[in-house]
């Protein structure tokens, strides 16, 4: 591994993951574990596991060995006892490494400790938070400090929205290559395939999702403080759709998109727009959900939690029992290892824009694209694959980062990186469905 700065160069880990042992941590670590014995890095990666646990942090490492089919991993993988509740531990365990996966969510609760501790410490931090005001507010507080400090703190580097951010970038960039034309606006739909198992998702994102949405208006306030500037309509204005439509190219009923993926490509776009001066493109985030029964199911169940949502006693019971309102898509165990086998995804990204000599300004777009972003199970495959590939991207790509540090969101940190090609020789595969055409 490239060393940074004679600081960072003498600490005894390279990366971190804290909440090793969490639902989550465990399946990070497993990918840490076969990325650092892939073969494909610079030098070996020098890391350890973090938690409050040290007899849980030996199980979750001998589990990730067994997965790997083998007898243990090297000694050289390090063992940090620390406490989300307790700073200076959380300091100490910065101290030693240049860049921390942070795994210990809902991040609005236990996000913040982890980000200051790195900061203030020289450590870059990486998160998997699909919570928009933890990601925001994190940005209003800590980004003139790690700018500062030369670190970078990006979130959103899990499925929440790694696909989406990188996959708006992959497609503006073919359309580039193909016709040099400028993209203007882009419609992504995810589709979610499972097996006869079917699958489900673990209850910390389901608290994530209770909580995000009681706490809508304080994301306004805080945008408000922020005091963002506006991003400029570039091309025809995509239009908003509605709550249900019939989708024409999968012939089923879609919905928007309900998590962070919009607000993060927004801030791409406007990093990108205002510090690199790139044309911004404009983004529409839809689901799948299939026919008519299950449209009626989903809006049953959504107006239920939107109105349970509201009230104390009614997100005490939204998080009391997930299951249960959910309709089983969300439960305290997580899914099984057979779910998650059965279980893929596939983002489609519809693009439209100008070719080279038409005016943006004036008239209609001329040039179509469909690309594809397509990969495993999102929560627990995907998420790790794109989690410690971005750790991969910053620590050997660093040439290729932003020149200040700060908080970022991943299509802003790493839109000059080799993170498509890493993801995509992880499994994450980007691909052109249809070539640009005019």
């Amino acid at each position: 591994m490239a060393a940074g700065s004679g600081e960072a160069a003498e600490r005894p880990y390279e990366l971190v993951v804290f909440g090793a042992s969490g639902f989550t941590g465990q399946f990070v670590v497993e990918e840490v574990a076969r990325t650092a014995s892939g073969g494909e890095l610079r030098g070996p990666l020098r890391w350890a596991v973090a938690g409050r646990s040290r007899n849980k942090l030996q199980e979750v490492l001998e589990r990730a060995a067994e997965r790997l089919g083998k007898t243990a991993l090297g000694p050289e993988v390090g063992v940090l006892l620390c406490d989300v509740g307790d700073p200076a531990s959380l300091a100490a365990m910065a101290k030693q490494t240049r860049v921390v996966l942070n795994c210990v969510g809902p991040y609005r609760f236990f996000g913040e400790p982890v980000v200051k501790a790195c900061v203030e410490n020289g450590a870059s931090c990486i998160d998997i938070s699909g919570e928009p005001q933890f990601l925001e507010g994190m940005y209003l507080k800590y980004n003139e400090k790690a700018a500062e400090k030369k670190v970078y703190v990006i979130g959103s580097c899990g499925f929440d929205s790694i696909p989406a951010d990188m996959g708006v970038l992959y497609t503006r960039d073919k359309l580039k290559v193909g016709r040099a034309s400028t993209l203007t606006a882009v419609e992504s739909f995810l589709t979610v395939k499972t097996g006869p198992e079917g699958s489900c998702i673990h209850d910390g994102t389901w608290k994530s999702a209770v909580y995000g949405l009681a706490d809508q208006d304080n994301l306004k306030a805080l945008r408000k403080k922020i005091g963002y500037s506006p991003v400029p309509v570039v091309g025809a204005k995509l239009k908003r759709r509605g709550l249900v439509f019939y989708s024409q190219e999968f012939k089923q009923y879609s919905i928007p998109f309900m998590g962070s993926d919009v607000s993060v490509v927004k801030r791409s776009q406007r990093y990108l727009h205002s510090q690199l001066q790139e044309t911004p493109v404009q983004y529409g985030a839809y689901v799948t959900v299939g026919g008519l029964g299950s449209v009626m199911k989903l809006m049953f169940a959504g107006i239920l939690f939107l109105l349970l949502v509201k009230f104390s006693f009614g997100r005490k019971l939204l998080t009391k029992y997930p299951e249960f309102f959910s309709a089983g898509r969300f439960t305290k165990k997580g899914p099984t290892q057979k779910q998650m086998d059965g279980t893929s995804f596939t983002m489609t990204f519809f693009g439209e824009g100008y070719s080279e000599g038409q005016d943006p300004q004036s008239g209609k777009p001329n040039v179509k694209i469909c690309t594809q972003v397509k990969g495993p199970e999102p929560g627990y495959v995907a998420t790790p694959i794109a989690m410690v590939q971005a750790a991969v991207a910053l620590l050997e790509d660093s040439a290729h980062l932003p020149k200040e540090g700060g908080v970022y969101s991943p299509g802003a940190a790493f839109s000059k990186t080799k993170l498509i090609d890493r993801l995509s020789k992880r499994g994450v595969e980007f691909s052109v469905i249809s070539q640009p055409e005019v």
